[in-house]
């Protein structure tokens, strides 16, 4: 089964934050608590973790776009 994965939200004061890298590729398999990319909000840098069992099986915000809560950065075949 394919699953959406949403950037979390990353405080009350964030509305928006820039994909820095990606520290998976397509194609790993992701554990939870593995962390999946690096954003940069206008603060702070924040290390966003996985909280899916399963592969990256695409990458759909790449580095350098800005993004806000809740958009859909990467979809994963859930392990079952």
């Amino acid at each position: 089964m394919i699953v959406d994965f949403p950037l979390p939200e990353l405080g009350p004061e964030v509305p928006a934050a820039t994909i820095i890298t990606w520290c998976k590729n397509v194609g790993d398999m992701v554990s939870p608590g593995e962390v999946l990319l690096e954003v940069m909000s206008e603060k702070v840098n924040i290390e966003v973790e996985s909280d899916i069992t399963g592969r990256l099986v695409e990458i759909v915000c790449r580095a350098e776009e800005e993004v806000a809560p809740g958009t859909v950065v990467a979809r994963f075949e859930a392990a079952e």
